[in-house]
């Protein structure tokens, strides 16, 4: 079994893992609002699961930027799902997906701003509050600036400062941003406040033309993208949980396994050698 590297666990192969032995994570994840009310045959699944490894959860719908009010009885269902599953941690998105109580069903991005930072950092601290953990908020992939008026990694610093929260380091979105808006992401990774990742995301993409690239989760990882997670982890204070993520076009089980294994090699690598230079 892989130490750090989970997988996202998903219907599409749910009774293939429980009853195979091709995966091996470390852990598993799941968007709570895929799980919460769920009962049944795949509640059954799903218990058989969180016996035999930890719950991780990302969220989709929390919305943390939106200008509507916070969802109250939506986070009621997820308090209640995190404790019923002993969830380790839950991840939401760095902006919005509702407006005007509409769900758009994308991942819209915030502007760069300070008043967006003071808006964001206050709702992440009454989820916190409300919740009684910390929030690990993650670095999304985005496509056009809006109204900026400070730059990315500015803007992610200070709400991680200001609302006291946790990141979720998604290594292939920090590589889709610099590729689509010309920077660098090893330069963006040595601005970014390490002491607040709490967890990693790393995935596929789509490269679509010469200039753009889609975070899409449907293609295996790359190696500039597992060269920039080398990179990356090897400035971080401590080892963090690591997961795989894979949303559509599955493949066999044991090309999933090959990235875990590749990811949990690369992890091994650079924290014990950290750590020994360390001691």
């Amino acid at each position: 079994m892989n130490k750090h590297v989970g997988i996202g666990f998903r219907k599409d192969f749910g009774t293939e893992f429980i009853e195979g032995s091709a995966l091996k994570p470390a852990f598993v994840e799941v968007a709570p609002e895929n799980w919460i009310d769920v009962g049944g045959f795949w509640k059954k699944q799903f218990r058989k699961v969180a016996e035999q490894y930890p719950v991780y959860t990302h969220g989709l719908s929390l919305s943390i930027g939106s200008p509507d009010p916070l969802d109250w009885e939506f986070l009621k269902k997820v308090k209640s799902f995190l404790s019923e599953w002993d969830v380790k941690v839950y991840s939401e998105h760095l902006s919005y997906s509702k407006c005007d109580n509409a769900h758009l069903y994308d991942l819209l991005p915030i502007p760069f701003r300070e008043d967006a930072v003071k808006h964001i950092a206050e709702r992440i601290r009454q989820v916190q509050d409300f919740l009684g953990r910390k929030l690990v908020i993650e670095i999304v992939s985005y496509y056009t600036p809006v109204a900026a008026e400070m730059s990315e990694v500015e803007f992610i610093n200070a709400i991680l400062q200001e609302a006291d929260c946790e990141l979720l380091f998604d290594i292939n979105n920090i590589y889709v941003n610099g590729f689509n808006h010309g920077y660098s992401p090893t330069e963006f990774i040595d601005q970014l406040d390490l002491s607040k990742v709490k967890y990693i995301h790393m995935a596929g993409h789509d490269q679509v033309s010469e200039d753009l690239i889609i975070d899409t989760h449907g293609q295996p990882i790359i190696d500039p993208v597992f060269d920039l997670f080398e990179y990356a982890i090897s400035k971080l204070p401590h080892p963090v949980p690591v997961l795989l993520e894979r949303d559509f076009n599955i493949p066999e089980l044991a090309e999933l396994q090959e990235e875990m294994n590749r990811l949990e090699s690369i992890c091994r690598n650079t924290w014990q050698h950290e750590h020994a230079l360390k001691a």
